[in-house]
């Protein structure tokens, strides 16, 4: 954590937000040891002010070490920087996720990122596309994170087009292996480059040495690992290298059993390398595939599983490279530190957010009190959708029979896209308020790293083409 004993920090804000930054900052700053002082500046919400505007209004104490600007306002801080010789940073856009940019919730995470297990991802059914559908997708997967393409062959006849297929894959840079018990078709993809082979169990592994190439030993059936042993005993007589896999069943069908397999084989082999094809149960589970990835990355990382296979077929799997990508990086930390994998990825955290802040009640109504102009800030908190302007204060669990409130208050600024404008705001609110979710005026939801930014329509249309305007406002 960053060491704020002795600064004086100088933060700046518009009126409608200035008791509840004092607030946030007065605990701060008992809690950091740093001292403070705070500029309201004459204009009533801070997201429209520009860095060249706090320049012509700013009064910075002379004992001021660093300067926090609010964290919708945007441009260059040059003018700023040249004239106070400071720091100048821009805060949160939510002033109450101020204490995490502070680095209270975050110690010790200097070396995250790091990880250890390999994400092969497969191409299913690769037979059924053409090689440019082939190429494309394998793009996509690599951008999520894959560290191999595998190509997903088909029982029957060898296909004709692995070799191409595979020299297609190296020649656009990616790592290739080739997932098939069909020793020619393995051996085609092997001379074409392929480097690894999905799988080798008794029925194909005397072939085995021919290919030169990795294997990813496999039992002959998934709920016995009795004749692995003696695959193993011939890959290892012919010299060739081995990952074991000993089948992950799917919830219902042997599920717990098959990771006491994985267990036994850590125990009986304590320095293989090994694999895991985790799509059996994010593909045949009817959930959400993040949360089950990080499990089962979480079980690869104890047990020292290097390398796991998986595949985004399904649609509530679409995303399982990505969410496989962020939960190694989760799980190797989590491991390495001894700690639970809590409050460490907010991107994982997808249909709710990590923590709901609330202004409550009273300052709502504060809030209210201030306001001078006629826009309308909405807010989520407590089941209800809030609807705050110039002496009005709204709130109601439907979001109809709230908008009914407010034309009953016969408002003079509600054309038609107005209008629409408000019913998408308070349709994310009560999406929010559904999910356990914080709302912001004019920002997106936060879906994890599914979330998608959204363009500020109302600020974009009301902000002035010069210096804002003086005591009026768009949104809190």
């Amino acid at each position: 954590m960053h060491d704020y004993q002795g600064q004086h920090i100088h933060f700046v804000t518009g009126k409608l937000a200035a008791e509840a930054l004092r607030e946030v900052v007065e605990s701060l700053a008992a809690d950091l040891g740093f001292a403070f002082s705070i500029d309201v500046l004459p204009i009533t919400v801070a997201a429209l002010m520009t860095p060249n505007w706090i320049a012509r209004h700013i009064n910075v104490p002379s004992e001021a070490t660093q300067v926090v600007l609010p964290g919708y306002c945007h441009g260059s801080t040059t003018e700023l920087t040249e004239r106070f010789e400071l720091p100048i940073h821009f805060g949160p856009k939510d002033l109450r996720q101020l204490p995490k940019q502070f680095g209270k919730s975050i110690v010790g995470f200097d070396d995250y990122g790091k990880y250890t297990t390999e994400i092969i991802a497969e191409i299913n059914h690769a037979p059924r596309f053409t090689l440019e559908e082939i190429i494309q997708h394998a793009r996509l997967l690599a951008d999520a994170g894959a560290d191999v393409i595998d190509v997903g062959c088909e029982p029957g006849d060898a296909w004709n087009g692995v070799a191409d297929c595979v020299a297609a894959l190296k020649n656009e840079g990616h790592r290739v292996s080739i997932d098939s018990l069909n020793p020619v078709e393995i051996s085609a993809a092997a001379q074409a480059g392929a480097e690894l082979v999905l799988s080798v169990n008794s029925s194909n592994v005397e072939s085995a040495g021919d290919w030169g190439i990795e294997v990813v030993a496999i039992p002959d059936v998934p709920d016995s690992n009795s004749e692995l042993e003696t695959t193993l005993e011939s890959l290892e007589r012919q010299g060739v290298s081995y990952r074991i896999d000993p089948i992950l069943e799917p919830l219902g069908c042997g599920f717990a059993a098959s990771i006491g397999r994985y267990l036994d084989v850590r125990k009986s082999f304590p320095a293989a390398e090994m694999m895991m094809g985790i799509g059996n149960i994010t593909e045949l589970t009817d959930a959400d595939s993040a949360a089950i990835n990080v499990l089962l990355l979480g079980i690869c990382q104890e047990l020292r599983i290097a390398s796991v296979l998986t595949t985004q077929v399904i649609p509530w799997a679409q995303t399982s490279v990505r969410e496989c990508d962020l939960a190694r990086r989760l799980v190797h930390f989590a491991v390495d530190k001894g700690i639970p994998p809590k409050h460490v990825e907010p991107n994982l955290v997808i249909l709710r957010d990590p923590q709901v802040s609330e202004y409550g009640e009273q300052r709502l109504q504060q809030l209210a009190d201030q306001i001078t102009d006629n826009n309308y800030r909405i807010f989520a908190e407590r089941e209800s959708v809030h609807l705050l302007s110039r002496q009005i204060h709204l709130s109601d669990t439907d979001p109809f029979s709230l908008f009914e409130k407010l034309l009953e208050t016969q408002p003079k600024n509600m054309d038609p896209a107005h209008a629409f404008y408000l019913g998408y705001e308070m349709a994310k609110a009560t999406t929010a308020l559904t999910l356990g979710k914080n709302y912001e005026q004019d920002e997106s939801l936060n879906w994890g790293f599914l979330t998608r930014d959204e363009v500020r329509h109302r600020l974009k249309r009301q902000k002035p083409a010069a210096a804002p305007e003086v005591d009026k406002g768009a949104d809190s």
